[in-house]
């Protein structure tokens, strides 16, 4: 099994985060630091990433957690912040997020220890739109609305069609479900930058067919087995 796949299986983290691992020479086999990323794990090979021991992962699990703010959508933090990680206090499995929400912005993210399932997920090519609920400074003009789902540029890219709807309009404020198909940092932020209304809020409220609902701030479910299959689709 090529190496990056086995590290995803074992579930440490998707193909994409085994490839960095392995090209910031953090993954050792046999206790030599791996220099080549197209390696071919063997029967009684030892693997380890960042100074663990890592085996296959048989049991494969699949969560929903509402994220609060104030988390980092890492494994770890260099600056002590706490971790989404720190938040699933009866799984026994090792896990990773599919994807980031940044520190400030809440709502629905997935966890899992299936790298193939969050290639799948991730790769903008299968087109998971991603929907959030941003409440934002000013008012949202019909011609706003417009820039929004034919894109905008956020600076050296110009986003994909969106789908972009008013939810509710206050005195000063305005709050907009907007579904985007890509993966850009800060992207949503930068969107609504963009077109002079910044975000005071932003949370994440379904991954396709998965929605938040009345899952609670930090608190997290298992994916049924037809979100499961949605998500594959």
């Amino acid at each position: 099994m090529r190496i990056n796949k086995y590290i995803a299986s074992s579930g440490v983290a998707s193909r994409r985060k085994a490839d960095e691992l392995i090209k910031a020479g953090k993954v050792k086999v046999n206790g030599a630091v791996l220099d080549e990323p197209g390696y071919d794990v063997l029967a009684g090979d030892v693997v380890f990433v960042e100074g663990k021991k890592i085996s296959l992962s048989e049991k494969k699990i699949y969560i929903a957690l509402n994220k609060p703010t104030g988390f980092v959508t890492t494994a770890s933090d260099d600056q002590g912040r706490p971790t989404v990680l720190d938040l699933l206090t009866d799984i026994e499995e090792r896990v990773f997020p599919v994807g980031r929400l940044d520190y400030n912005t809440s709502g629905l993210l997935i966890l899992t220890n299936d790298g193939d399932f969050s290639q799948l997920i991730s790769h903008p090519g299968k087109g998971v739109g991603k929907t959030y609920r941003a409440k934002v400074q000013g008012i949202i003009s019909r011609e706003k609305l417009a820039r929004l789902r034919r894109g905008v540029d956020i600076g050296g890219f110009v986003t994909s069609r969106a789908q972009a709807e008013i939810y509710k309009e206050l005195p000063k404020h305005t709050v907009v479900d907007i579904t985007i198909y890509e993966g850009k940092n800060r992207q949503v932020r930068k969107m609504f930058k963009a077109i002079g209304n910044p975000v005071l809020e932003l949370e994440r409220i379904a991954i396709g067919e998965v929605k938040l609902g009345r899952l609670a701030r930090g608190s997290y479910r298992k994916l049924t087995a037809k979100e499961i299959e949605s998500l594959k689709v």
